[in-house]
């Protein structure tokens, strides 16, 4: 069975397929555990707070950007075992502004003073990345075909979550990890760059990958820095290929490659990375490449400030 387009789900539908991959839970037993402990403790709140206190609490915008994780709320909650009830104002995706509600939590007041760091901490992460991805898509513009991907350069521990985030920013994911795509990149090819047949092993690598891991694979992409690589790489049959990333080339060598591309195998698609910045992105997309990978879309991410307050 293919794995599902995690580009084309709509952002509800992609939350849950991620979270059933199982990382959320697991990253979240590690958020409650550094927060409470062992023995799952919240000092303060035992002295200050009596047992059957109840509480009702809005979460706000401190400034503004693009949400994000508010779809991961109750999921916190659940980690916690916290008898907390979550209302949700505004939707993931959405645009938001300061001194803007996006959620009330009413429940045990222990228990809300418990999940209150964690839902802020996260929330304010995966809008800074939603935020960040908007701007760069926006700097692409509209005039050319290029999508704005994300990479591997996610925080430790929560790359599935940054990679909705992404979306929430109408960006696009790239694969999720290395077991779910075949991306040949230049130290895979570091022993045998040197031999004109390198393209004929790729050709090989790309026959076994699909015989191999059928149904498992996103796609079989290839990296090339140079435009005689490229050329070389134009000898690989159809079929074999899906993409190619055209590492830290010059606009105007881009243009080229798309040029070729167009003549000879125009079912590939193009990919530029390396170097890609707010202000180069619209003459990175106007060479006419298929899509722009950036890693600052994740890791140059300043979060959002959100804040909880008693009601």
């Amino acid at each position: 069975m293919p794995l599902p387009d995690l580009n084309t789900l709509p952002l509800p539908a992609l939350f849950e397929e991620l979270a059933r991959l199982g990382q959320l839970a697991r990253f979240l037993e590690l958020v409650r555990d550094e927060d409470l402990g062992p023995d799952r403790l919240d000092v303060t709140s035992e002295l200050a707070v009596a047992a059957n206190e109840t509480m009702r609490a809005e979460i706000r915008a401190r400034e503004p950007g693009v949400l994000s994780g508010l779809a991961a709320l109750n999921h916190i909650v659940r980690a916690f075992d916290a008898v907390t009830r979550v209302d949700l104002f505004a939707a993931d995706g959405e645009p938001v502004e300061p001194g803007q509600p996006v959620a009330t939590l009413e429940g045990l007041a222990r228990h809300i003073l418990a999940v209150e760091r964690p839902m802020l901490n996260l929330l304010g992460r995966l809008s800074g990345v939603a935020t960040r991805t908007t701007q760069f898509v926006d700097a692409a513009g509209n005039d050319w075909p290029a999508k704005v991907f994300d990479t591997r350069k996610t925080t430790p521990g929560l790359r599935h979550l940054e990679k909705y985030a992404v979306r929430c920013g109408r960006g696009h994911c790239h694969r999720l990890g290395l077991d779910d795509a075949v991306l040949v990149k230049d130290n895979h090819l570091a022993t045998i760059a040197d031999d004109p047949m390198w393209p004929h092993r790729v050709h090989e690598w790309s026959m076994e990958a699909r015989r191999r891991f059928a149904g498992r694979l996103r796609f079989f992409e290839v990296e090339v820095d140079t435009l005689g690589q490229f050329t070389l790489l134009m000898a690989v049959p159809e079929g074999a290929i899906d993409v190619v990333l055209l590492d830290n080339m010059t606009p105007a060598d881009m243009r080229e490659a798309v040029k070729e591309r167009d003549k000879r195998h125009p079912e590939w698609l193009l990919e530029a990375s390396g170097g890609v910045t707010l202000e180069r992105i619209g003459l990175i997309a106007a060479t006419g490449v298929d899509r722009i990978s950036v890693g600052s879309l994740t890791h140059h991410a300043v979060s959002i400030d959100f804040g909880l307050d008693a009601v």
